[in-house]
């Protein structure tokens, strides 16, 4: 569909093969699909296989972000700022940011903004946050 992206992220996934965004209604109309016409469980987007188990995504997730895909880079770089470690983080979304993710450009102003993983230094939390608008 063509319907513009909500912002509540409760109602939309990403996908961990092509690292796409897509609507819980895009998500619900491709199972429909699936069920009518028997066929297995796949990706709306990219039409792969979804991965059965945890280690099929995590590998499926590390090469999304070995093929420099922003939103995988954007991705991990949450799952190690939730993890504390910030520096880690910090990296991951400065190469996402590099790679025109704009919400890595946000989160590394946040990091900024509070000096986490970096020195704290308003000038540039300004700057990227301004680039992330």
């Amino acid at each position: 569909c063509m319907i513009p992206m909500p912002l509540d992220f409760q109602k939309y996934g990403t996908s961990s093969c092509c690292s796409k965004k897509i609507c819980n209604g895009c998500n619900y109309a491709n199972q429909m699909r699936e069920a009518e016409k028997k066929l297995q469980h796949s990706c709306p987007f990219c039409r792969k296989p979804v991965p059965f188990t945890k280690g099929q995504g995590d590998k499926q997730f590390l090469k999304r972000i070995a093929a420099n895909d922003p939103v995988g880079m954007h991705l991990k770089g949450i799952q190690q700022y939730l993890k504390g470690d910030y520096r880690s983080a910090f990296e991951y979304y400065t190469r996402a940011a590099e790679l025109g993710d704009a919400a890595a450009q946000y989160e590394l102003g946040r990091l900024y903004e509070f000096g986490k993983g970096v020195e704290k230094d308003e000038g540039k939390a300004i700057h990227h946050l301004e680039e992330a608008a």
